[in-house]
């Protein structure tokens, strides 16, 4: 029997794309409290997401209960035809780490009545309460589709121009396009730079008014960004893919914000098919000229000014009936923010709040945003905890780190948050979801796990994943009252994680401990394999069950597994997270803290230790056995980031600064001008490097560049290039064979294992 006929459990993860597929997503609540939206494939090894309703009252009047229906089905809408995607769509789900296929996202009007979405690059839109859906007759590939509020029409981006057609289909028309004087090649409108959807967690690039008469719109320039080249190395006959692409301490795109009337005078419709429209210009440009009216496309635009010398970052918009257009942008260091209302008038900005940090400032989900009464909704780090503000008033404090704004309501604010260093029990790995306001602090979640949740008026959707349990529960809440539950499809796992929760060393660092299936103390002490990702934004000791079966599966070959979140990874304070400023080596100190303390707890044979990871996970992996090969004798780095100066912008000058500014931080940080390359005190230690030829995040570049230092210093290593394989490894067998080939390195690495 092969070793691949053996183990079950890599072709299961694999088909299942980590046992996502056929679990309920992206969760969306009708304001009356009538229908919950979501997505779900059709079973648990189906990447194809249809588009479902969950009517909460449908069965009232005949003594039922909810009721779920499917309102949009790829497979009826494209009658069968292969899906098919443009380059900008498969960067943009890069971008996202999306894997699926089918309906991956949509959006809705402000009554949830009409959903729109692309599909195989076409506009297709849905009505909810009817259940039918269509496709609109426009040109494509269409991106990033979103109704008005009132439903009345639908904006969507193609080829570098924002264009609107009515719910209808009727009057499709661009809003804003490159016109004279712009490149095409370079200048476009309403979609996401590469930083924002990589870093800032924006994937947008346009927003309507509540009122749906005009957008506001961001105009990307990327003709500063250095251009870098993508070749794939087993097909020598195709050309390298060209990407805009901004390194730490190169220029970034150029990105100006702009209203636009739904409704001007140089409107007027077009066909799809007309010139006009294929030039993806109508109607006369004139010269931009900061705060004044111009005309371009559909009608009348205002540029929003502010100093974006200063504060270039666009890194949040949020535009509410509550108030003013808000934005957040930041300076480049991203040590400076500014919160600033939009005169929709005049394009004018007045600052609303500022904050400064000495070491960096983080971006959150939800915020910020204006509460029902007007005031400033924020996440802000002070007196030592991350905590929730409303106008002027922090409403919470050193016993919750903060994590996010779910909903903001008429009378409390939903957030998801960990328990902070001031609470009174440590709740290692969990996230909670609470209702805060004035008069206090109150659980909405129960029990061990990682909840989240999305509300709407009276319904409440939490999302629940648990460490007793597979995959995830979804459970409806009306008026604090479960009223129904969303099905999942999502596979069982083939093996149970049996995960220890716990914390090591002095500074009580976040731990997960797997052992084998079936393990007995006579079995005496076992191989280490450390399986961290060790991080900024990369938590990874989590109370949930599915994520830690690949650590278990990697235990039931005979390895005790460690995972350790140490400085730098977030649920903890903004101290903690913050540790990490121009110093990522001390990351790998606290694995070796966490991984001596437990040794003392657990079977470890510290004689045997290898470690694994990806990404920065890869990073820390080549670091520990670089620096510390006295602690680690093996390890497997996956698209590791070896070269900080290779890495982009908003990300890396974040933690480092620049290359210019700090050499020094840079080349004490790298892999690549490691010393320990060449010190005969650091023996050389096995070392398999894997990385995907076709990633545009951390691209193979990294990997190359360390294989060569460490061959000019006579240090043996593998190298595992993956063709046609990005930063996400979506490709079944590629994920599968993963697995395996990074066992079969550990046991002829430790010699251990079974």
């Amino acid at each position: 029997m092969t070793l691949r006929q053996q183990l079950s459990f890599p072709r299961q993860y694999a088909r299942t794309q980590r046992f996502t597929l056929g679990a309920p997503r992206a969760f969306t609540v009708s304001p009356d409290g009538a229908r919950v939206v979501f997505l779900r494939s059709a079973d648990g090894t189906d990447r194809v997401n249809r588009l479902w309703v969950l009517d909460l009252d449908a069965g009232t009047a005949a003594g039922g209960g909810p009721a779920e229906r499917i309102a949009a089905d790829p497979a009826t809408l494209l009658a069968g035809a292969t899906e098919r995607l443009s380059a900008e769509e498969r960067a943009r789900r890069e971008r996202s780490r999306e894997g699926s296929a089918g309906i991956v996202g949509y959006a809705v009007d402000s009554a949830v009545e009409l959903a729109a979405f692309a599909l195989s690059g076409r506009l297709f839109a849905a009505e909810l309460r009817a259940g039918t859906a269509r496709a609109l007759p426009v040109r494509g590939p269409v991106i990033d589709p979103r109704p008005s509020p009132d439903g009345r029409h639908i904006a969507y981006t193609v080829r570098g121009a924002l264009r609107v057609v009515g719910a209808d289909g009727e009057g499709d028309r661009a809003l804003a396009a490159p016109g004279d004087g712009e490149d095409p090649e370079n200048v476009s409108y309403g979609r996401a730079e590469f930083v924002a959807a990589e870093e800032m967690d924006r994937s947008r690039g346009y927003w309507w008014s509540p009122e749906s008469d005009r957008l506001l719109v961001a105009r990307v320039d990327t003709a500063p960004v250095h251009r870098w080249w993508t070749a794939d190395a087993a097909h020598p006959d195709r050309e390298p893919v060209k990407a805009a692409y901004p390194a730490a301490g190169t220029p970034n795109a150029e990105v100006r914000l702009f209203l636009v009337d739904l409704h001007g005078p140089a409107g007027g419709a077009e066909s799809p098919d007309s010139p006009a429209s294929s030039a993806g210009v109508d109607g006369e440009r004139t010269e931009d000229r900061g705060g004044q009216r111009t005309e371009n496309a559909g009608g009348e635009r205002t540029e929003v000014t502010w100093d974006r010398a200063r504060h270039p970052y666009l890194a949040r918009v949020h535009w509410s009936s509550a108030g003013a257009p808000l934005l957040l942008v930041q300076s480049r260091d991203q040590t400076s923010e500014l919160y600033l209302a939009v005169d929709p008038a005049t394009g004018a900005t007045r600052t609303v709040h500022r904050d400064e940090d000495p070491a960096w400032l983080e971006l959150f989900p939800g915020t910020p945003a204006w509460a029902p009464d007007g005031r400033l909704v924020r996440i802000a780090d002070e007196g030592g905890a991350r905590v929730l503000v409303v106008g002027d008033r922090a409403l919470t404090g050193g016993q919750l780190q903060l994590g996010a704004v779910l909903d903001i309501g008429e009378h409390d604010v939903l957030v998801s948050a960990s328990a902070g260093e001031e609470a009174a029990e440590p709740e290692t790995g969990e996230v909670h979801v609470y209702r805060v306001n004035e008069l206090g602090v109150e659980r909405f979640s129960a029990g061990a796990g990682v909840h989240s949740a999305v509300r709407s008026g009276r319904v409440t959707v939490l999302v629940s994943a648990r460490p007793n349990a597979a995959g995830l529960s979804a459970q409806v809440f009306r008026d604090g009252k479960q009223v129904a539950s969303v099905a999942s499809y999502a596979e069982q796992p083939v093996l149970t994680a049996a995960v220890t929760l716990t914390e090591g060393g002095a500074r009580r660092i976040p731990c997960a401990v797997l052992l084998p299936t079936g393990y007995q103390e006579s079995d005496g002490r076992l191989p280490v394999l450390l399986d961290p990702y060790g991080g900024p934004h990369g938590r990874r000791v989590l109370a949930a069950h599915n994520a830690h079966l690949t650590s278990q599966w990697f235990a039931d070959q005979g390895y005790a597994v460690v995972v350790a979140d140490g400085r730098g990874t977030p649920g903890r304070s903004p101290a903690w997270e913050k540790a990490v400023k121009d110093n990522f080596v001390l990351t790998l100190d606290d694995q070796i803290e966490a991984l001596q303390d437990l040794a003392g707890r657990f079977p470890l044979d510290t004689g045997r230790v290898a470690i694994r990871g990806w990404s920065y996970g890869g990073y820390l992996a080549a670091l520990a056995v670089l620096r510390r090969p006295d602690v680690f004798h093996a390890a497997v780095a996956g698209a590791p980031v070896t070269d900080w100066r290779l890495y982009d912008t908003h990300y890396t000058e974040r933690y480092l600064g620049t290359p210019d500014g700090a050499p020094e931080v840079y080349a004490a940080n790298s892999l690549v001008t490691d010393d320990g390359l060449s010190a005969p005190e650091n023996p050389p230690r096995p070392l398999m490097l894997i990385h995907g030829l076709a990633d545009d995040n951390v691209v193979a570049a990294h990997t190359l560049r360390l294989s060569s230092a460490l061959l000019e210093a006579g240090r043996p290593h593998e190298v595992l290039p993956l063709t046609g394989v990005t930063h996400m490894t979506p490709q079944e067998q590629v994920a599968e064979n993963l697995l395996l080939l990074q066992v079969d390195f550990l046991k002829r690495s430790l010699g251990a294992g079974r």
